[in-house]
């Protein structure tokens, strides 16, 4: 399995849809639907009342390394 690389120069704060992390991490969305239903993978939100989720790069980040997340 290939590690997921974001890049460094990415802003933590930026925006990513749901649908872009999906391809980001090569994971099929309706699997990313369920981790989101268990309560497992990153953090998503719904901005002024629409129905788009986003997650940020940070917390992309730390769902990805958890290792260095801890520290």
């Amino acid at each position: 399995m290939n590690p997921i690389d974001i890049p460094t120069e990415w802003n933590d704060s930026a925006l990513l849809t749901f649908e872009e992390f999906c391809a980001l991490i090569h994971i099929p969305q309706r699997t990313v639907r369920d981790w989101r239903r268990r309560g497992v993978g990153p953090r998503f939100w719904r901005f002024n009342g629409t129905g788009r989720l986003y997650t940020t790069v940070a917390e992309v980040r730390r769902f990805t390394n958890p290792v260095n997340a801890a520290r």
